[in-house]
């Protein structure tokens, strides 16, 4: 007498990975069909599973396509949908940059071809801000830029877009972290300290004023280190100090070779008030541990902020002491590093052994 044995199913942990919704699965990425309906769909696909008898699987588009399947308009799989959105995202975002004037929201979705609500939650998806948001912050830089290359205030604010001065010194620290005045100056007035020394990630060189450290940079060569500094304070004055901050650069060179411990520094930041707060937070990462740029908008209660997250990592100017380094993407990718990939990968490995 012969039993009927039930084979195993081959497709078990892609079911499984389709019944949780994990778009992300184990067992490595696949899409699946619907017989009854005849489409495929990525696994996290917000629509009603099927039933497991009307489920097909497939490792690509094009299998799937071959199958007879058309792909589904929910989730997209082909990503065509999200490509017409990323493009009309783009447009209006370089729409908002040559616009002399903030643009109006209804002007932005008639451009993008959308409806006003479904433009703005795009948007918000797209770039983690409104587009008020982002036009104020096109403002901000524009305004930041002509301050810095010494332009008078009252002509730096026009030329940024804004309609008087007194819009702009009603919220000074929000849109500059300083005055007008402070940003204009660009240093002029103040001595910065610096120093360099040779470590095992390369040259190191560190800026200081009378608060604290305002620049440190490594692994590119001491003048080129020294041009990036003089750039973020042009009009300041630069004076060679190895003996007074000796000690400061023992600290930092001790850290790379070997970071038990936070590298716990004064330091003097300066910029916009939501630099600071993601400044503040990457400051708050044990050694050791890392973060992505979508837990980092969160942490500081800007959770769909995560762009403009990462270029306030990017324009970080005490790298090591705000640990911008400890930022991964979502999949864990390392993404850039102003000093290297590579020397990204190794301050983290030496973090992690340290800690262990």
């Amino acid at each position: 007498m012969t039993t009927n044995i039930p084979l195993p199913d081959p497709d078990a942990d892609r079911w499984a990975a389709l019944i949780s919704r994990d778009s992300s699965p184990a067992c490595g990425p696949f899409l699946y069909g619907v017989t009854t309906q005849g489409v495929f769909c990525r696994p996290g696909c917000p629509s009603r599973p099927p039933l497991r008898r009307h489920a097909r699987f497939f490792c690509d588009t094009r299998a799937a396509e071959a199958a007879g399947y058309r792909p589904c308009k929910r989730c997209d799989p082909k990503g065509e949908r999200a490509a017409l959105h990323a493009a009309a995202i783009a447009a209006a975002c370089a729409m908002i940059e040559a616009s002399e004037t903030i643009p109006s929201l209804a002007a932005l979705a008639n451009r993008a071809g959308y409806a006003r609500h479904h433009f703005l939650r795009l948007f918000r998806e797209a770039t983690g801000v409104t587009p008020r948001s982002y036009a104020e912050n096109v403002r901000a830089r524009r305004l930041q830029a002509a301050l810095a290359a010494g332009a008078r205030v009252a002509d730096a604010v026009a030329s940024a877009g804004f309609s008087s001065e007194s819009e702009v010194y009603a919220k000074p620290r929000r849109l500059l972290g300083m005055t007008p005045g402070a940003a204009r100056r660009g240093g002029a007035g103040e001595t910065i300290r610096i120093a360099d020394a040779m470590t095992p990630l390369g040259p190191l060189l560190i800026g200081a004023t009378e608060a604290g450290i305002c620049f440190l940079g490594f692994a590119e060569s001491p003048a080129a280190l020294e041009g990036d500094l003089r750039h973020r304070f042009p009009h300041a004055k630069i004076a060679p100090a190895p003996t007074a901050l000796a000690a400061t650069l023992r600290q930092i060179v001790d850290f790379i070779e070997e970071p038990k411990a936070a590298l716990a520094l004064p330091l003097d930041l300066r910029g916009t008030a939501f630099q600071q707060r993601v400044w503040e937070a990457l400051q708050r990462i044990p050694c050791g541990e890392t973060t992505t740029y979508a837990a980092l908008a969160a942490a500081i209660g800007a959770p769909r902020a995560v762009r403009a997250a990462a270029r306030a990592c990017a324009a970080n100017p005490v790298s090591l002491a705000v640990p911008c380094h400890r930022v991964l993407g979502r999949d864990g990718d390392l993404t850039g590093y102003r000093w290297g990939v590579p020397r990204k990968r190794i301050l983290l490995a030496k973090e992690r052994a340290a800690q262990e």
